[in-house]
């Protein structure tokens, strides 16, 4: 450990278990004690860039102690009663008994002054901390110097018995007017009382209303005491008895009992800063009402600053009722400028009413604000045992069970309040923690209660882990607390911890098995038939979830991966659509059918590439062309057919043929045509789909004007075959050439190859990169680099030409009609090399 702040290492491990060794005491506390409501107090955190709060001399022979010493603190407490027995006894020895108390009184007084004569030694040997740098100063001479030059003077004046010294100097016992103003110094040591109640103020194991409500009083009671003291004192000296307040009511008040003279006094001083006056008490002589006049001038100081502090006190604590209550009043308006039924206007003023209970607790805004580590121990305690009972995670690893609870939120739900609507697919996955929730039937307005859950069960999970959403209402029967974990975090954890991924999918599939009940009925589908060989939500749940090692031993175990559901949704099409792709692997490894369609006619890879998850599009797309030929072609065809635009533009950004043919001999194109979707028509013949081959029986201009398709080919790339009408509707091939006034024109030729471009290396291409180009292929390499260059604008002399398989093409000759070429630069290789 790392030497003391006050003394060298040596003598620190000496002085270990030693009070006074304070400095290395309370180095040794902050570092192994773990920080309580007592230690917090005592807490002094170090500057900004420094590892220590303390300085440490080296070689100091000196033992220090802590402010924040616990026994130090202990003996402050000790000195502030001392303090209020001075505070009270002193005015009183010097108004009624001349300034000269005897027997116990003299006695109890000598001693209290010895012990204030010890406090001043002891403070040469209390550290500080520097109010500029805010480090606790241990050193000896540094604290020395500092009490001298600030409080000294005035402690030892407020310590000194100056009736002893008188009488060792004059040799007698005198009591005069010059002892008793001298003795008034005592009153300096309510400073330990002031600086007593403001540390007392900052502890947060005592009620800061308490506190506060007896410094107020305290600080009353003791100017009441000293007016009464003192107003007593300007009777008793004045030379004429019967011409003094108290002599106008008492004749011969000195030889009355002298608590009733003292309470006599306090009355008056209290009657007269209450502004009462009776007036059986008053004022007779001249130096009384001078007096009175600066005693309630005084007054009125201090019942401003007791208005003011004890108002502050009660708004603080009526401000938040205020708010609820005006929050109550407005929701009540709304009810009624609205006319809503009464049971609604229940559940809103009950909503507010435990919204307002819960916000006084603050607990989850607390929750909020604490560190994760912190906050992590606190979920583990509250609620760890209550997420374990539950049938979903029994089983699970501790780790996965903390990292669940961290993320769940705690909800206080009235009574009748619906949590889950039926036919809704909720958000959230809950646990009652306490309370009741009851299941509920709907049909036709009418609610059978079927079930009832308690502490420890769980709902909403069927929606997270089977996709399926609610049949039933979960409606709180009592006031309920509830955690709430979000359906999107408990899907991240089955993915990511796979092990328990698998334990959590086991409970909620053997539930569903074992308690054939309202659940049940659901997770089988509409024909309500149960067969312990074939589940067919099983696959359905996993693959929802995206856990491909559980995904693999169901599969494994024989069960059939193109089982669907209610819907005709497959495993595939469930992992396709939500990017799940290590499941789609599992599942093509286990033949599933790649091509099957559900009851609205979606494949797999419609639902892949409409996700814009084009890594999985590619794998099915690559497997389905195995077995069916036709697959780009009806992909292509069903986008024509639904006019989405969208989609349509993701098949060819994939390099599909914009002008292949379904399994019934029709294209794209022919299907926009005959379903009449004219931006489809436009977006394909923009984008190089034939018209040769889709307008045979000229079909489009049937319904398109002919001007606008003429606009439209003319607007076509330079280099691009394409056909122009003519005046009977016989098409011929034409190609468009630019001319070198940059005139168009339509020039007859016979047709040639065509080759689709694109700018990129193959294997770096995305979704995200540039569409490429459809062209004639030209006569020579030359100029197929010279329409690449206008196309791209490029210098393609200096680019590299290759195929799909990243093979460079050199020679025209090997070009094919429907080919791609792929424009490769250097930098593009480059990065090839670095990612392979």
């Amino acid at each position: 450990m790392a030497g003391s702040p006050c003394q060298d290492s040596g003598t620190a491990m000496k002085a270990h278990n030693s009070m006074t060794n304070g400095c290395r005491k309370h180095g040794d506390e902050s570092s192994s004690e773990s920080l309580s409501l007592s230690s917090l107090s005592k807490l002094v955190l170090p500057p900004l860039g420094m590892s220590s709060c303390s300085q440490n001399p080296n070689g100091s022979r000196w033992r220090i102690f802590l402010p924040m010493d616990s026994r130090y603190r202990c003996w402050e407490a000790f000195m502030v009663a001392l303090v209020a027995y001075s505070a009270w006894v002193y005015p009183f020895e010097i108004a009624f008994m001349h300034a000269a108390p005897k027997g116990g009184l003299f006695l109890t007084d000598n001693v209290i002054d010895a012990f204030f004569a010890a406090d001043i030694v002891l403070t040469f040997f209390v550290a500080y901390i520097d109010s500029r740098t805010q480090v606790l100063v241990c050193d000896p001479r540094k604290i020395a110097t500092r009490y001298l030059s600030t409080w000294f003077i005035m402690d030892l004046t407020s310590t000194l018995p100056f009736e002893g010294l008188g009488y060792l100097i004059t040799g007698r016992v005198k009591a005069g007017v010059s002892y008793s103003l001298l003795g008034t110094l005592r009153l300096w040591r309510l400073r330990k009382v002031k600086r007593f109640f403001t540390r007392l103020e900052k502890d947060i194991r005592f009620s800061y209303f308490c506190i506060r409500c007896v410094r107020l009083l305290f600080v009353t009671f003791f100017l009441v005491h000293c007016a009464g003291c003192l107003y007593y004192l300007l009777a008793d000296r004045y030379p004429h008895q019967g011409k003094t307040w108290i002599g106008a009511a008492v004749p011969n008040f000195r030889e009355a009992n002298l608590w009733m003279r003292y309470i006599a006094s306090i009355y008056w001083s209290i009657s007269t800063m209450t502004t009462v006056g009776y007036g059986d008490l008053h004022a007779v002589n001249t130096r009384e009402m001078i007096f009175n006049i600066f005693y309630m001038l005084c007054n009125l100081g201090l019942t401003a600053y007791l208005i003011g502090n004890m108002t502050n006190l009660v708004v603080e604590g009526t401000r938040r009722t205020m708010e609820f209550r005006n929050s109550i009043q407005v929701a009540s308006n709304f009810v009624c400028r609205n006319h809503l039924p009464p049971h609604l206007k229940e559940q809103i003023l009950a909503y507010m009413c435990l919204r307002f209970k819960a916000e006084t607790l603050n607990q989850q805004h607390l929750m909020d604000q604490l560190p994760k580590a912190l906050c992590k121990s606190i979920c583990q305690h509250l609620f760890l045992p209550t997420v374990k009972e539950a049938y979903l995670f029994k089983g699970v690893s501790r780790e996965t069970l903390l990292l669940l609870v961290t993320k769940m939120k705690v909800e206080y739900i009235p009574p009748r309040e619906d949590v889950i609507m039926q036919n809704e697919a909720p958000e959230d996955v809950y646990i009652v923690v306490s309370g009741e929730v009851e299941i509920i039937y709907s049909d036709n307005e009418m609610e059978q209660v079927v079930g009832k859950f308690s502490t420890g069960d769980i709902f909403g999970e069927f929606t997270a882990l089977s996709e399926r959403p609610q049949s039933f209402i979960f409606r709180t029967r009592t006031l309920s607390q509830l955690l709430k974990l979000k359906q999107s975090t408990l899907k991240e954890v089955l993915h990511a911890k796979q092990k328990d991924g698998i334990i959590i999918m086991k409970n909620f599939l053997k539930h569903q098995t074992e308690f054939k009940d309202i659940s049940i009925d659901n997770l089988l589908g509409e024909n309500g038939e149960f067969e312990e060989t074939n589940k067919p939500c099983n696959l359905l749940t996993v693959a929802a979830t995206g856990n491909s090692c559980f995904l693999d031993k169901l599969l494994k175990a024989g069960m059939d991966p193109d089982i669907g559901d209610s819907k005709g949704r497959t495993p595939l099409h469930i992992a396709a659509s939500k990017g799940y792709e290590d499941c789609v692997l599992v599942l093509i490894n286990h033949a599933c059918n790649i091509n099957i369609q559900d009851m609205d006619g979606n494949t797999p890879l419609w639902d892949a590439i409409t996700g814009k998850h084009h890594n999985i599009f590619n794998i099915l797309h690559r497997c389905a062309c195995v077995s069916n030929p036709y697959t780009s072609a009806d992909l292509l065809c069903l986008a024509s057919k639904r006019n989405d635009l969208s989609t349509m533009r993701e098949l060819l950004n994939h390099g599909l043929n914009i002008d292949s043919e379904n399994h019934e001999g029709l294209t794209a194109l022919q299907i926009a045509s005959a379903e009449n979707h004219e931006e489809m028509v436009t977006f394909l013949v923009m984008n190089g789909a034939s018209i040769v081959k889709s307008n045979p029986n000229g079909s489009i201009e049937r319904w398109m004007k002919k001007e606008i398709l003429e606009e439209m080919i003319q607007q076509r790339d330079v280099g691009y075959p394409t056909m122009a009408l003519e005046p009977y509707g016989a098409f011929k091939k034409t190609e468009v050439l630019r001319e070198q006034d940059n005139s168009l024109k339509l020039e007859a030729n016979e047709h040639r190859p065509r080759i689709s471009v694109f700018n990129g290396h193959p294997l770096l291409r995305n979704s995200h990169s540039e569409t490429g180009k459809l062209i004639s292929l030209p006569s020579t390499m030359e100029e197929l680099r010279t329409i690449i260059g206008k196309k791209f604008e490029v210098d393609a002399r200096y680019k590299i030409l290759t195929n799909e398989d990243a093979a460079e093409v050199d020679s025209i000759d090997v070009l094919r009609d429907n080919d791609k070429l792929f424009i490769v630069g250097e930098d593009e290789l480059l990065k090839l090399d670095i990612k392979c």
